[in-house]
């Protein structure tokens, strides 16, 4: 979905020498933000409906197959699919 930076803690052990390994946001972490604005859009009852099936579609697909539709109550561009290059 989004190649935004997550924010990281400071731990008390450190790094193991040589981890280089940077934390990366679930594929489906912008859907999941999308179902908590929902929920204080007014009625949930009405709200969350929508984001949260596009959320569960998400978690239930495939790396790459991931649902394209706009989100709800987000302000970010849609997903889109890199198409293969056919040779």
């Amino acid at each position: 979905m989004s190649s935004r930076p997550v924010p990281r803690r400071e731990s008390p052990w450190g790094l193991p020498d040589g981890d280089t390994r940077q934390p990366q946001a679930h594929r489906c972490n912008d859907r999941a933000e999308d179902v908590i604005q929902a929920c204080f859009e007014g009625n949930p009852f009405k709200t969350v409906p929508g984001p949260f099936k596009l959320f569960w579609r998400c978690m239930r697909s495939k790396p790459g197959e991931e649902p394209t539709e706009p989100f709800y109550y987000l302000q970010l561009d849609p997903p889109r699919r890199e198409e293969a290059e056919l040779e």
